[in-house]
């Protein structure tokens, strides 16, 4: 289930909430209870081995590592 970042306006409070795609822009209160809430845009970092291997032809570097830098 995606996790979504929330701000509250009255206290300033950040919180994160798990909620379902389609509940994603319903109303969220604050653990405080304050109800005027913003979502916050949030990003998201992918690391691993995915098994993707730089194919023999891409040569790195700058500008593909044509320039030798």
């Amino acid at each position: 289930m995606p996790r979504y970042d929330y701000r509250c306006r009255a206290c300033g409070d950040t919180f994160e909430l798990n909620r379902p795609m389609a509940d994603s822009s319903a109303p969220a209160a604050c653990p405080q209870g304050h109800a005027d809430t913003v979502k916050l845009l949030s990003t998201v970092a992918v690391t691993g081995r995915g098994g993707a291997t730089p194919s023999p032809s891409s040569g790195g570097g700058c500008c593909g590592g044509s320039c030798g830098c």
